[in-house]
């Protein structure tokens, strides 16, 4: 049975069926462009905190996957301050989530650009800046070496 996706046999060359994932893929869509009208009939105030509110759940919810906990003070004050925006005092954040928040933001932010080897790696050092996993040294920016075993 296989439990990663680094497991499948054509790891890493990707496959879908464009018939199964049509549909669901219409209807985000179709829902994305509602959405969108609706911020778009919004002040710039409010589209400013809706898009602070979304990236900040986005964050949380996406640690929370992975079984991190983050502090939504200091997530959503590292957003605020990465887009500009005064949103009065500033929690102070520690560095884990500072890498947590330059990636998705990152990521939501420049989604057209590739996603190669270079950015993935960026993205990992982001993440490890300390080259630690909690106490185990890690592999940061490259790939993990094969002695190294599964995830």
């Amino acid at each position: 049975m296989i439990n990663y996706i680094h497991e499948l046999p054509d790891w890493p060359r990707f496959r879908w069926d464009h018939a199964v994932l049509t549909a669901p893929l219409a209807a985000v869509r179709h829902h994305q462009g509602r959405l969108v009208g609706r911020m778009e009939g919004l002040g710039f105030e409010l589209r400013g905190e809706a898009v602070l509110r979304s990236l900040t759940e986005e964050v949380l919810k996406s640690s929370d996957i992975e079984g991190e906990r983050l502090d939504r003070a200091q997530v959503r004050s590292s957003i605020a301050r990465r887009l500009g925006m005064d949103i009065g005092a500033l929690a102070p954040v520690d560095r884990h989530v500072e890498g947590v928040v330059e990636m998705m933001l990152d990521a939501t932010q420049n989604y057209r650009l590739p996603l190669n080897e270079e950015r993935l790696f960026g993205w990992h050092a982001a993440l490890f800046p300390t080259g630690r996993g909690g106490l185990v040294k890690i592999t940061v920016g490259a790939w993990r070496p094969g002695e190294a075993g599964p995830m």
